[in-house]
Order: structure tokens, then sequence, then C-alpha cells
């Protein structure tokens, strides 16, 4: 991740979003730090982007909400536009647009995931340096290059919106015991056609042994 000034707020952080049949979880801590100082414990990673569509931030905390303002705008204004709610790849591909046009001066990586009618669940990965990157799940943050081997083993095709809740918590919750910029609490979204359902796993409730 490019050097930050001193003083700018860091999301030294873990994100993740996993896709099932018909929708998709996506899952972040809740620690910001500048420097070495923990500025917010219980931030929230997970923005909207529309109403079906959430994107994950890491990096830089004013770049990525930067970032998000100026997609949601575009969003709204194509939904004005076209009389339908944008895909989660027009979302992606705008994140993408700005990130990659930008990539000398932001310090972004961001995990863009939602439902559409014409995809059902789909994520997206836009990390440093702008590119874009479909998959069935995606990891990001500083937090991330401590459960590649975990998800890599864990996952696999067709798993429940249930299973992929517990994917993430337990992903994301691994991730904070190794990252000393990952920590707080763990905030989920399951986003599907009847709606978005946040909720979040708070300290004494996250899981600490891993299986399979």
């Amino acid at each position: 991740m490019a050097a930050l000034k001193p003083g700018e707020v860091n999301l030294g952080t873990t994100i993740m979003a996993v896709q099932f049949d018909g929708g998709v979880v996506v899952g972040a801590d809740s620690r910001t730090s500048t420097g070495t100082y923990v500025a917010n414990r219980v931030t929230d990673k997970l923005t909207k982007l529309h109403d079906r569509i959430y994107c994950c931030r890491s990096g830089s905390a004013a770049d990525t909400q930067a970032i998000a303002d100026i997609v949601m705008y575009h969003l709204d204004l194509y939904t004005a536009q076209h009389g339908e709610p944008p895909t989660v790849s027009v979302a992606a591909s705008l994140v993408h647009e700005i990130c990659y046009q930008n990539k000398g001066g932001l310090s972004a990586a961001i995990i863009v995931a939602g439902w559409d009618e014409q995809n059902k669940g789909s994520v997206f990965e836009v990390p440093l340096g702008g590119s874009l990157h479909r998959g069935e799940f995606a990891i990001g943050g500083s937090g991330s290059t401590f459960i590649y081997g975990y998800c890599d083993k864990t996952y696999r095709p067709g798993m429940s919106k249930d299973e992929c809740v517990e994917f993430v918590k337990n992903a994301v919750s691994l991730a904070m015991t190794r990252d000393g910029s990952s920590g707080g609490v763990i905030r989920l979204a399951v986003i599907t056609g009847d709606g978005v359902e946040r909720s979040v796993v708070y300290g004494d409730n996250l899981p600490t042994q891993y299986l399979g």
C-alpha cells in the first residue's frame, strides 16, 4: 500500500465478500487507525452504493469515502436516466474507472458486491492500481494476507447463505487475531433480491475455532 502522510487516517483492515445462489454476503472489521493510534474502534466499512449494491473499503478512509460518494451520485443519475436500477457490474466499472485513472494519487482497494435482476449475486474486486476482477469471493485489506490459505481451503462453490455467513465471520475473525491493523467488531450484510440484512458480531461472540 502506498505510504500515508503523517496523521492520515488509514483503513488498515480486513474486508471480504462471497456470493451464493441468490445473493452475496459482505463483511469487514471495524478498526480505523492513524499510524499506530486506533482512531475509531467501530467504523462501518460497508458502504451503500445503491439499494442492493455495497462496497467494502480499505486504504485511505478519505480516498475510499470520496470514491463511494462519487459512485453513489452516478448510480442515482443512472437510475434516473434509464428508469431501472444499475447492475453490480456498472457500479464496479465506475469504481474501477475512478481508481485506475487516479492510481498515482489514491490509496484505495475496494470490493463491490450486491444483487441485481440480471446477474443475481456478484462480487468484484478493485485492488490497488485500479484493475477490475470478478470472482466467487474476494478478500482485501492488510488482514487478507493472513487468511488466503484458510479461504482457499474452506470455500467451495454452491455454499448456502448461512454457510457463506459463517465463512465470512470465521475468516474475518481469524484475520483480526493475526493482524494488528484489524479489530473491533465484525459488520456483516446479506444482500438478496428481498433487500439488505445488516448485523454485527461483537467481540465476545467472535468465532475462536476454525475447522475445515
